[in-house]
């Protein structure tokens, strides 16, 4: 009997001799403390995310600000953000954008008689098909050179452009969507490429500078015209000296 209250009276002296007052208290400094990790935590994705924004870095403040909100979302740094964080998204959606369409466009520079040869190239955003052979993309080029100067000309992989343009001929040019105008263009006879110039090539580069999407239809060999789509607004005006 002995062992049996003896134990009895260990376990009254261990509850007669816990406090839950102070359990409560070191709960609560337990979760206070916890919660102070986690707002130190929060404050310091916080300042990425406001070192991002001061550098409009906007695709990166969106990563910080997604994270922020997103693990600490109880935090007073993410209700700091909270409020601005849709504009913050849209801005990192439009560069994001800006830099998709500007790796669309290739550059080039060439040392020529007379100086240097500079291009800006992009292939049309779809195929178009122009003959029996499949669709293919269409090149828009805008061209600088010391000799024979500016030029802004389309070129085909395949078949040709209509006879008629061989002296003169018309392309329908759409800038976002807007009604099409026309303007004067001319397949030059050499068999150098597939080219077809137009002829207000400043008038169609200050339009491409401007412009996020520029459409252009133009007659063909088989017959008919087609109509070529470019995503121009990464155009880096930088690239073609004196141009704009």
């Amino acid at each position: 009997m002995k062992p049996l209250i003896l134990g009895a009276l260990c376990v009254f002296a261990l509850t007669a001799c816990s406090n839950p007052e102070a359990e409560r208290q070191q709960q609560e400094a337990a979760a206070a403390q916890e919660r102070a990790k986690r707002e130190a935590d929060a404050e310091g994705i916080g300042k990425l995310y406001d070192a991002a924004i001061t550098a409009t870095d906007w695709e990166k403040a969106r990563i910080h600000g997604a994270a922020l909100l997103d693990q600490f979302p109880d935090s007073e740094t993410a209700k700091r953000i909270e409020p601005g964080f849709a504009e913050v998204r849209e801005k990192a959606a439009a560069a994001g954008e800006l830099r998709r369409m500007q790796a669309l466009w290739n550059y080039n520079q060439v040392p020529v008689k007379g100086g240097t040869q500079r291009s800006a190239a992009i292939y049309s955003k779809d195929r178009v098909e122009v003959d029996s052979t499949g669709a293919k993309q269409v090149n828009l080029v805008f061209r600088d050179h010391p000799e024979w100067k500016r030029h802004a000309y389309l070129v085909l992989q395949s078949s040709d452009f209509a006879k008629v343009c061989y002296r003169a001929c018309q392309v329908k040019v759409s800038v976002d969507g807007a009604p099409a105008r026309n303007m004067a263009a001319h397949r030059p006879d050499t068999d150098e490429a597939i080219a077809m110039f137009i002829d207000d090539n400043r008038g169609l580069w200050r339009q491409a500078r401007k412009a996020k999407v520029i459409e252009i239809e133009f007659p063909v060999l088989a017959g008919g015209t087609r109509k070529a789509v470019f995503e121009v607004g990464g155009l880096d005006g930088s690239q073609m000296p004196n141009w704009d």
